[in-house]
């Protein structure tokens, strides 16, 4: 009976930010699902198995209000002493708008390595619709669905399917200044629209499919005030950065896709195509390095049979190529980091909340006992907090602190690590910032194997099958084993 229930632990709405750092949990969100919802569908062929295509439950709180209650952590990735850290500065290491509270938000002063020419920016800005989601940084040539309900919202959605634009901008909120952006965010490009409301009580309006098509760099938010009133979207003056070519490909048809027997698919077609260009690019020494930091990486999370680690298979298949016309490229490599890091915390996460949730179904099973037929009754789905012993509710709270301690800063530091990749200048820049990154990592293991072989009384332990498969066909990923955990605690604040 215990393995076919799917159960899970739900800390009080306080301290939920802990695994969702930036974006306020509903009220039903387990933690182990909310550090997992960052990862809407990635790119199929560079899927995580415990990451699948989820839909992204747009709210209409203010996302950063929990973490604003308390100053930021200190991020753990590197040395403090650590001079070419790209995130020594914090939350300061990438670019942020003026708060919409700003009394005069006019336009934002860019980095000198992000401005260029700021008139040439001006000229080549257009007026586009702002869509915050939270803490979740997204890249180029990733797919995402959103459930759309907000008034406001439904009428963005309604005013870009009226004048044909059928793109928003999607930037990331700062995670303890409320009504402040990212500089750099990405263009949400609709493929899909679904009307539902008729199927969902009118809860939920539209579920829409998008694809990111590029990133865009903003200038200014033209209405700050409507994110007081929420009577309308923010609009936004940004200029748009085709990573993607998509823009390219919709205004120039390409004359041999013409010429092609229309039996041949054309999706299969530009696959083939993207391949075969993968094999011919030569890689630069930075590239090479990069691919080599991986592969190095790969070796020794093997070596420590890390929980969480990439199959051996993923060094040959992780993309150092730039631009979208090669697969696999750098940006699907950017997203499968991404995804590791999302994994890594959730298996932090489940380790540390598996002790209590031992006690916790003991609890349970001595509170209910037997049937009236002697057989062990099916445990609650829920419980409250104030049905919970004395010691458990003790428990729990500590338990809480640890993981906000822990755990807050690590996810952090995957969401800073994502948006300075973005906001990067060019491709030699984003293969620097991931090839730090990948060492910072390959560092840190490396300190680990070497404190376990001075005091680990013996060679490192016999491999175990792969926690998690990356960059590798689906059909040859592993299966994850999902863990059976402990009844949702509803802790009232």
């Amino acid at each position: 009976m215990m393995a076919a229930l799917h159960l899970s632990l739900l800390l009080c709405a306080a301290s939920s930010s802990i695994a969702s750092a930036f974006v306020e949990p509903s009220s039903t969100l387990s933690v182990a699902a909310s550090s997992v919802a960052a990862s809407s569908a990635r790119n199929s062929a560079h899927q995580f198995t415990a990451s699948p295509s989820c839909s992204w439950r747009v709210e209409s709180q203010r996302r950063n209000q929990i973490v604003g209650r308390s100053n930021c952590p200190q991020l753990r990735m590197v040395d403090d002493d650590d001079e070419n850290n790209p995130l020594s500065r914090g939350i300061n290491s990438v670019s942020w708008l003026p708060s919409v509270y700003d009394p005069s938000p006019s336009r934002s002063v860019f980095d000198s390595s992000m401005s260029g020419g700021g008139e040439d920016d001006e000229e080549t800005s257009e007026t586009l619709p702002l869509f915050p989601l939270g803490g979740i940084v997204y890249t180029p040539n990733s797919e995402h669905i959103l459930n759309i309900f907000e008034p406001r919202y439904r009428q963005m959605y309604n005013d870009i399917l009226m004048n044909g634009s059928k793109r928003f901008v999607v930037s990331m909120c700062h995670p303890n200044e409320e009504g402040r952006f990212a500089q750099v965010g990405v263009l949400f490009s609709l493929e899909e629209l679904k009307e539902v409301s008729e199927m969902t009580a009118d809860r939920v309006k539209y579920i829409c499919n998008h694809r990111v098509t590029g990133r865009v760099k903003l200038q200014k938010v033209l209405n700050p005030e409507a994110w007081e009133s929420r009577d309308t979207y923010l609009k936004v003056k940004g200029t748009i950065i085709d990573d993607t070519g998509y823009y390219d490909e919709k205004d120039n048809d390409n004359d041999d896709d013409e010429k092609m027997d229309e039996s041949i698919p054309k999706q299969m077609v530009a696959e083939l195509k993207k391949a075969a260009a993968a094999d011919a690019v030569e890689k630069s020494p930075e590239e090479l390095a990069l691919s080599q930091s991986f592969s190095d990486l790969v070796e020794l999370q093997h070596d420590l049979t890390e929980d969480v680690r990439f199959t051996r298979a993923s060094v040959k298949s992780f993309g150092v190529a730039d631009g979208t016309d090669i697969d696999p490229n750098l940006w699907t490599s950017i997203r499968l980091w991404q995804s590791y890091a999302e994994q890594r915390l959730v298996a932090r996460q489940n380790e540390m909340q598996k002790e209590f949730q031992e006690k916790l179904v003991e609890f349970l099973k001595k509170e209910m006992g037997d049937g009236d037929d002697g057989k062990e009754q099916e445990l609650p789905s829920a419980i409250g907090f104030q049905d919970l012993s004395p010691e458990l509710q003790n428990e729990l709270v500590e338990l809480q602190k640890r993981m906000t301690s822990e755990l807050e800063p690590l996810l952090l530091e995957q969401t800073l690590s994502m948006q300075k990749i973005l906001e990067a200048n060019d491709h030699d820049d984003r293969v620097e910032l991931m090839r730090y990154f990948v060492d910072a990592e390959r560092k840190r293991l490396q300190a680990k194997k070497t404190l376990k072989s001075m005091f680990g009384g013996g060679p490192l332990a016999e491999e175990s099958e792969p926690v998690v498969a990356a960059a590798v066909p689906k059909e040859e990923q592993p299966k994850l084993r999902a863990p059976t955990l402990p009844p949702k605690v509803h802790h009232q604040t």
